[in-house]
């Protein structure tokens, strides 16, 4: 009988949590990745700018974390993004569509009354991970 397997992901190569949470977990062959909104990863700051700014960092963000995980952009399933201000949808878009440029993701995306420390964007994501032959034997 096979056990599921379930692993806490955790990388410098995005910002840390600011709240108990995890970058993302890992549950058998699926990585739920938190929201990533846009921090820099050094200095735990929202980036300057504007909405396009915060989205490509989150984006940066989530790929980080995907990758840490042992995924990718091509293996997510679902996405949903959560914004300030509804208006901003076209410019999350052309970020969006510079991370996400084929064979897109399920997505939904929602105006919130308001985002940790004042974000303007975050996104979460749900993804598959890949796994070679030697990795389910161990499974």
């Amino acid at each position: 009988m096979s056990r599921i397997v379930k692993k806490l992901i955790s990388t410098a190569n995005a910002a840390r949590p600011v709240a108990p949470y995890n970058q993302a977990v890992v549950a058998d062959r699926t990585v739920y990745v938190s929201g990533c909104i846009g921090l820099d990863k050094d200095t735990l700051t929202l980036v300057p700018g504007g909405v396009t700014q915060q989205t490509e960092v989150a984006l940066k963000n989530l790929v980080a974390v995907l990758e840490a995980a042992g995924s990718s952009v091509d293996n997510v399933v679902k996405n949903t993004i959560f914004v300030k201000d509804l208006n901003d949808f076209g410019a999350v878009n052309e970020a969006y569509k510079k991370v996400f440029s084929k064979n897109f993701p399920a997505r939904s995306c929602v105006q919130v009354a308001r985002l940790p420390l004042d974000a303007l964007v975050e996104i979460e994501s749900i993804a598959l991970i890949d796994m070679d032959p030697v990795q389910r034997s161990h499974l």
